[in-house]
């Protein structure tokens, strides 16, 4: 089983032709409510493909948080743990999207600040019981330390998506099995400028001396690197036409928590986080482009046979 701590949002999405500088005006095209948070989008990712998970967080007593409780349910994810907070609004994020499918994000936590560390030991059976811990930032850093700590006590693995970027402790790193930051989360980690590849290597290696086992970057249209075992090894991204990148990180990482799961295996884990993160970016929104497995497997087969025929 998996156990996914994080946040739950409602995303307000507009889309428009370009996203605004600071102190400029657009005309936007069009405006959608879609289900969102960072940690409920990798909890739907995963569990669109089948893995058993299990959801710690907290929503607000409002019209979004039931719709948001109901949605996961609707993908069997066990919500029977998040906790309703009175008083809070649901977390909320502002997302501007361009012709490009690239966006930006303003992010409001509301409830999700209430996932605190006496709300992780009142449900500490979620860890006990499971096989890997994800997290994310969009919850406070002291819960996920927390939540981790308790996790290696129990010999889980623990995968965190250091997103949206911010400063964190070596503590945490040395207590995180599996990184998964894009470049520039890395570079926020790390201070060590990440574009180009020495400085993506250069930043990697000090994560890894802090602790850190597998180091996985995500670059978007380039692909992906991965760090374990003294290697280091990058992989191409699918070709397609993106329309919205808002959950790319977030449904790759539920693609690579489902091979993973299989059999360890790190190298197929990461081509099928690829494999989910192309087929989301080329839909809208956030978990309404997360796919469900038997669409992953009609395009595995079918990438498989192109490679069989030389394709």
């Amino acid at each position: 089983m998996l156990t996914v701590i994080g946040s739950i949002n409602m995303d307000l999405v507009a889309t428009a032709n370009e996203i605004p500088q600071v102190g400029e005006t657009v005309l936007g095209r069009d405006f959608n409510q879609y289900p969102g948070g960072k940690g409920a989008n990798q909890a739907v990712a995963a569990a669109r493909l089948g893995v058993p998970v299990c959801f710690l967080g907290c929503v607000g007593a409002d019209s979004y948080g039931a719709l948001l409780l109901k949605g996961m349910h609707e993908c069997s994810i066990d919500v029977s743990r998040i906790k309703t907070v009175e008083g809070c609004s649901t977390g909320i994020a502002i997302i501007c999207v361009n012709d490009k499918g690239q966006n930006n994000i303003v992010v409001i936590g509301g409830a999700n600040n209430d996932v605190d560390t006496d709300y992780i030991d009142e449900n500490i059976e979620a860890i006990v019981k499971c096989d890997i811990v994800l997290c994310q930032m969009e919850i406070p850093i002291p819960t996920i330390e927390h939540a981790f700590s308790k996790a290696k006590e129990l010999g889980k693995t623990t995968i965190l998506n250091p997103a949206p970027a911010a400063g964190i402790s070596d503590r945490l790193i040395s207590l995180t099995d599996i990184l998964i930051p894009n470049e520039h989360e890395l570079e926020r980690l790390a201070g060590i400028p990440t574009d180009h590849t020495e400085g993506i290597d250069r930043a990697a290696q000090m994560m890894l001396a802090k602790g850190v086992k597998v180091m996985i970057v995500t670059l978007g249209k380039r692909g992906c690197a991965v760090f374990a075992n003294n290697e280091s090894n990058w992989y191409p991204s699918y070709e397609v036409e993106a329309v919205d990148s808002t959950a790319a990180g977030d449904s790759f990482i539920g693609g690579f928590v489902w091979s993973y799961m299989k059999d360890r295996e790190l190298n197929a884990a990461v081509m099928a986080g690829q494999l989910v993160a192309s087929l989301a970016v080329q839909k809208k929104g956030a978990q309404s482009s997360l796919p469900y497995l038997n669409e992953v497997m009609h395009n595995l087969d079918h990438l498989q046979s192109c490679n069989r025929e030389g394709i």
